[in-house]
């Protein structure tokens, strides 16, 4: 890719001896085109969070930018940005994994989120990691399989 790169921290949580620590990453061209990202590198890999592209990238696109992402993430943070999470392992280095659509994708995602909840993790990061999706759109989808029926509700309705 030909551009200049910034790479730039944004915050870090320190739990016990586990860091996760979130990057803005830009990358502009001379053209004017910009991607913007944030890349979430915790002590397991890199997870990409948010992509924004001016203009838009096509799919192929972002299969290439999550190939540079985790390039300039690991010369940026050094071994911390290695392989892939633990809840990431399905995805490789695609931009996004497939994922059904409807009432499939509602229940995958319900799947998801209560596997987490047993196992004591994120559900919400759990369902970003399976999708591959970002954090507000990933919420969405957990909105519209509590919507489904598929999870408890959030709050009592009165």
């Amino acid at each position: 890719m030909d551009g200049a790169v910034t790479v730039r921290p944004a915050w870090e949580v320190r739990e016990n001896e586990d860091t996760t620590r979130w990057f803005d990453v830009r990358l502009a061209f001379s053209d004017g085109a910009r991607v913007d990202a944030l890349a979430v590198v915790a002590g397991a890999g890199v997870c990409v969070e948010d992509v924004r592209a001016q203009p838009a990238l096509s799919l192929d696109d972002l299969a290439v930018l999550a190939d540079w992402l985790e390039e300039s993430l690991a010369e940026a943070c050094g071994a911390a940005a290695g392989p892939v999470p633990e809840g990431c392992q399905g995805q490789g280095r695609r931009a996004r994994p497939a994922w059904p659509r409807g009432a499939e994708g509602r229940r995958l995602v319900a799947q998801e989120y209560r596997a987490a909840q047993r196992e004591g993790a994120d559900p919400v990061l759990a369902v970003m990691c399976a999708t591959g999706h970002s954090r507000r759109k990933s919420l969405r989808l957990i909105g519209q399989a509590r919507d489904a029926g598929l999870l408890t509700p959030r709050r009592a309705r009165r």
